[in-house]
């Protein structure tokens, strides 16, 4: 149920004068998950919610929707046509100030943008000042309950059985002299998701040697490689369980196959160990200090043992991501490349950690998730990779 008290208290505390979710087709599906709409639920016309820091909500609804916002509270106001819309908009704003939206300046929280620039200039038309909502998306899109959490932990529980189970499939056909394919060991793990009623938005990521160095490999349903004796193997794989608000889990693993893993190999990996170590570090000794810490500053902790190495260029993306409900979240990314994101990262988060270099031979990744519990503890979620996995070993 949507916490209307919650929010109002939250906006106190920030000093904005309200809330104002707005959507179409979907384009937001933050708000629906905030306000808990039912999902899946036809919708083609616009709405908006105005959650005002104190008094009572408007749901402005079309008429032919007039249903779209009954789950939560507030007065309702039916319009026709777009005249109608605005002039109503225009007198629930009247006299507002600071109105969050999932709005972020100069796109800097890309996550966060979701509203379009026409409506934010609508908004903008209504008198009030358009500010992000990125820090209330955070707390009521990203924190965690206990289920949801405990859903994430057993979900982290379980995938890196699952790649040990497929680097087991990766053995018996290089012994039995028929080399399973990247393709293969994908459906392999997709089937072995819905053993555990578990499900994925997206197939995971199997890539053999010069593969793996592509960080976002597509596997090809025809022509994939075979994964042979002398292989190098990244697999990437994110689920949850198919429940509603079940929590990503998202991890990555390599492995060698062969007995004696190669010295380059080896020494690439222990570099991309030591920077997760790092961050893994930094966010842990912040949370014991009950020092905040923000997306950027563990990023910073990771990228400074790649570049240390030498290897900065080939670590081409950001450290980490949120994980919720999708495996790509809305709270706080690791993050102070692609962008800097300044948010904290707050209890009853998750979070990944996955630093990598890409060289054009072979790339590694390690991945691991990170919980921030509501006493302040911050943990790894699941099992670490230490070392490349020897598959024929």
């Amino acid at each position: 149920m949507f916490d209307i008290k919650a929010v109002q208290q939250a906006l106190a505390r920030a000093g904005m004068d309200g809330w104002l979710f707005y959507q179409f087709h979907g384009l937001d599906p933050m708000a629906d998950r905030i306000l808990h709409l039912p999902q899946g639920r036809m919708g083609s016309r616009r709405w908006f919610y105005w959650v005002p820091a104190a008094g009572e909500p408007v749901r402005l609804v079309h008429a032919i929707e007039a249903g779209a916002l009954d789950q939560v509270p507030g007065r309702k106001q039916l319009y026709v046509g777009w005249r109608q819309m605005e002039e109503i908009l225009r007198e629930i704003l009247a006299g507002q100030g600071k109105v969050a939206m999932q709005y972020s300046p100069g796109n800097a929280i890309p996550y966060i943008s979701r509203v379009d620039a026409g409506t934010v200039e609508l908004v903008r038309a209504c008198g009030p000042e358009v500010v992000s909502s990125a820090d209330l998306v955070q707390e009521f899109e990203a924190v965690m309950d206990e289920a949801q959490e405990k859903s994430h932990m057993e979900a982290s529980r379980i995938l890196p059985e699952i790649v040990m189970e497929a680097y087991q499939q990766v053995a018996r056909g290089v012994a039995d002299g028929k080399p399973k394919t990247e393709y293969e060991i994908q459906q392999f793990i997709m089937e072995r998701f819905a053993d555990h009623n578990m499900e994925t938005h997206h197939a995971p990521i199997v890539a053999v040697d010069a593969h793996s160095g592509d960080p976002h490999f597509e596997v090809p349903a025809k022509g994939s490689a075979p994964i042979t004796a002398g292989s190098f193997l990244l697999t990437d794989i994110w689920a949850k369980f198919s429940a509603p608000r079940s929590i990503y889990a998202d991890i990555t693993w390599t492995g060698y196959v062969g007995k004696e893993i190669p010295s380059e190999h080896a020494k690439i990996f222990d570099i991309v160990r030591r920077a997760r170590v790092a961050a893994q570090d930094y966010v842990i000794a912040a949370c014991e200090a009950g020092r905040p810490v923000r997306g950027w500053e563990a990023d910073d902790a990771c990228r400074a043992v790649v570049r240390q190495a030498g290897y900065e260029e080939r670590f081409l993306h950001r450290t980490g991501h949120s994980i919720g409900e999708e495996v790509h979240g809305n709270g706080a990314n690791v993050d102070n490349l692609e962008t800097r994101d300044e948010r904290l990262l707050l209890p009853r988060t998750c979070f990944s950690v996955e630093p990598g270099i890409y060289l054009e031979e072979f790339g590694v990744r390690s991945e691991v998730n990170m919980i921030i519990h509501g006493d302040g503890r911050a943990e790894v979620s699941g099992r670490q990779q230490d070392e490349v996995v020897p598959i024929l070993g």
